[in-house]
């Protein structure tokens, strides 16, 4: 399945795979950009983000670390 923008569930529980020692809250929109785009499946253009849309990524995955946390 590829990967976009606008699929940020799917976007923050592979980032938590990826990256799970990692608080969200503290990585900046610089790295999280650069981590959403090398996530395998990505397609989308790079460009194509805004703030907004990182935000959004950031506290999907905060919510699925948070919950991650609780349940370990």
């Amino acid at each position: 399945m590829a990967l976009m923008w606008n699929d940020v569930e799917a976007i923050a529980i592979r980032l938590l795979d990826a990256h799970p020692e990692v608080n969200p809250l503290e990585v900046r929109f610089t790295d999280l950009h650069r981590w959403v785009t090398e996530l395998e499946g990505f397609r989308d253009d790079p460009k194509e983000s805004n703030e907004g849309i990182l935000e959004a990524i950031q506290m999907a995955w905060l919510e699925e670390w948070e919950a991650e946390q609780e349940g370990g």
